[in-house]
């Protein structure tokens, strides 16, 4: 497990400062990797309805995932950054129904479900930048995804909250605020972590 000291805002400068290091191999490969032992979950095998998200950057790589959730039948939903970004969610179609759309993301061309479209997903996947023991999740700080959890939690929905990560963003300890959400596992290029805290 990786040490990390300091803030959330000085945790995240130190853990991109990582990422950024990385090369366009590590990205693809961890993509692959990651897919691999997602596949494997429980909680996708037997999902209806996935809400993840287009990975960017030097994120670990989701497009083999999506397009493997996709291939077994699975109703993938993706987000659409609103003004105030909160999110909306549309499904995906396959790569070429992603338009690039502002700060570099990549959304969903067709038709808009809704903020509300998460309640049904039966596994949501986060995007983060670590995760610790407790199952504590750090985001990029936007509150995108605070929001959603915060809806998920409001409407009573109980979905398989799942971040995928690299291996060393398993950390000794994601410093936490009142909003912040738990998730039941990490997904990591060489394991599954799980976490009995958040309740699963």
């Amino acid at each position: 497990m990786t040490k990390y000291e300091g803030n959330k805002a000085e945790l995240r400068q130190a853990l991109l400062a990582v990422r950024a290091g990385l090369t366009a191999g590590d990205v693809t490969g961890a993509g692959e990797a990651l897919a691999r032992r997602a596949l494997d979950l429980p909680e996708l095998a037997e999902a209806r309805t996935v809400a993840a998200y287009v990975s960017v950057g030097r994120e670990p790589g989701t497009r083999p995932l999506l397009d493997a959730l996709r291939a077994r039948g699975v109703r993938v939903l993706l987000p659409v950054l609103l003004p105030d970004n909160d999110l909306d969610w549309a499904e995906y179609t396959g790569a070429d129904g992603l338009v690039r759309a502002g700060r570099g993301l990549l959304e969903p061309a067709g038709g808009r479900l809704g903020p509300g479209a998460v309640t049904g997903a039966d596994a949501v996947l986060l995007p983060g930048l670590a995760v610790d023991g407790r199952g504590m999740r750090l985001g990029r700080g936007g509150g995108s995804y605070d929001r959603v959890l915060a809806r998920l939690a409001r409407a009573g929905a109980d979905p398989a909250l799942v971040v995928l990560l690299y291996d060393d963003e398993v950390v000794a300890r994601v410093p936490e605020e009142p909003h912040d959400h738990l998730v039941h596992a990490a997904v990591t290029p060489s394991a599954v972590r799980r976490f009995a805290a958040a309740g699963r």
